[in-house]
Order: structure tokens, then sequence, then C-alpha cells
């Protein structure tokens, strides 16, 4: 017996490094027992069903308009860095897609394959297209670094669904498929803690980098946050508050990065 529990312990430990890959961008190790293709691939359903059960804000409304010029200006960017670092592979399946729905949550949110999604009640709290950039940026950079993924591989392991996403799906759907809309902030629950320390601040650091490079001042994001602070110690936390931890320590380590990527990315328009 004993015998035995040491080798599934041991087997277990050699699939767990073995699923651990090198993400291109953050340069960190991963846990990611879920294909990127595998979680474009539920994007496009969970992102179909979303926008099918949820009211979207017409694109010749001056708000979405508003959201897909921003959108559009960090997508280019982004393509753009890619394709000078070589990187242009690490996009592929990203179809990319923006929307503005009617929703009182301040809520934003990006799936894999780039279905980006902003509710109506963000856009009072980001006041100008600076910040709403700090915001998108923000959750592209989630996306692309692959966090939610990450988040989804930790869960399925804990549950005992670890041997990957389609026997997950196969075995367990509807768990699965909550499991993967709470990864990406979609709706309410299936019990997965906010992002890590480590994720917020990588999304920070690329995310602000990309809006810099769509021409968007990076300096937007200490007055946002300092924004989304004050809401999030009334009695009206918003949902975006609830999973993006803004404190003293992440407002002080954004300034601190700040000025380094408006010298080094920013380019105004």
């Amino acid at each position: 017996m004993k015998n035995t529990f040491i080798f599934i312990l041991a087997l277990s430990s050699t699939l767990l490094l073995a699923s651990c890959q090198r993400n291109l961008i953050t340069g960190r190790n991963q846990l990611s027992i879920v294909a990127e293709s595998e979680a474009q691939s539920l994007a496009s359903t969970e992102y179909k069903s979303f926008l099918a059960s949820n009211k979207i804000v017409a694109s010749s409304n001056k708000e979405a308009e508003m959201v897909k010029r921003v959108g559009g200006r960090i997508i280019n960017a982004i393509t753009k860095y890619y394709n000078e670092k070589v990187l242009n592979k690490e996009l592929d399946g990203y179809n990319w897609d923006v929307n503005l729905v009617e929703n009182k949550e301040m809520n934003a949110w990006c799936m894999p394959g780039g279905k980006i999604v902003v509710y109506t009640g963000l856009l009072p709290v980001t006041q100008n297209e600076a910040s709403l950039a700090v915001v998108m940026g923000h959750e592209i950079a989630h996306a692309l670094a692959r966090h939610g993924s990450e988040r989804m591989s930790q869960t399925l392991v804990q549950q005992g669904l670890g041997l990957g996403l389609s026997i997950a799906l196969s075995s367990k759907p509807a768990q699965t498929k909550d499991i993967f809309n709470t990864a990406y902030g979609i709706g309410s629950g299936a019990g997965i803690s906010a992002f890590s320390r480590s994720n917020e601040l990588e999304a920070d650091r690329f995310g602000l980098q990309f809006s810099a490079l769509a021409g968007y001042d990076p300096r937007e994001a200490v007055p946002f946050w300092q924004r989304m602070s004050k809401i999030g110690n009334s009695n009206a936390a918003p949902s975006l508050f609830s999973t993006h931890p803004s404190d003293e320590v992440r407002i002080a380590e954004l300034e601190k990065i700040m000025e380094e990527i408006y010298k080094k990315y920013y380019q105004k328009r």
C-alpha cells in the first residue's frame, strides 16, 4: 500500500513537472494542462453563449465606438510588437472581437483568442480613453500571459481533473465550464481565488506597455486604480475590484513602473 502511494505521488509529480511550460512573453514557467487551442475553442463557445444572453450595445453608440476604438488601437500595437519580437505565432487563433455590453457591474475581461467584453458600468469610473486603455490592456495581458489557463490548470488538478481540459469537459462538462468562466472573470462561481499577486503585476506591466504602445498615457493607471480603491472601500464594491486587489502596494508598484514605461513605450498620437 505504501509503495503504491509513493508510486502515485511520484507519477503525479512527474506529470505536473511535464505540464509546466515557459511563457515566451513573461519568461515564467506555468502549470499548463490546458492547451491554448482547447482554451480558445471553449472560449469561442462560451463567448457566443455570453453574447446571446446579454445586451450588446450597438456599434453606432458613442460609448461602444470608443470601446472598439481603444481595443482596436491596443490590438494593432500588440500585433506590431509581437511581429517585431518574432512572437507572432503566439497570436495564432486570435480572432479579436471587442464588445460593450449593457451591465451595471464594473467589469471587463478578455478570453483566450481575443474575445473582449467591457461592461457599461465600468465607464463612469474609467472616465477617459486612457484609463479605459489601462483596463483593457490589463485584461488582454492576462489572456496573452495565459493566466486564466494557469488558474484553470491549478483548479482542475485540485479537483482531480488533471488529465486535461478535453477529458474534464467529457466527464464533468458543467463544472469545467464554471471553472473556465470563473477563471476569466465571467459570471459567478466555481470557487477559484483571485489572480495571484505575481499574475496581477505581470498584467499591470504588460498591459501598460501595450496601452502605451497604442498611444495611451500609462500615467493614467494610478488615478484610475485610486478611484477603484475608493469605490472598493464603499458599500458597493464592483466586480472588477473583487478580482483585482487595488491596494497601496499595488499603486506603489504602478508608480515604480509608470515612468519607465512612459519613457520607453509611450507613443503619443
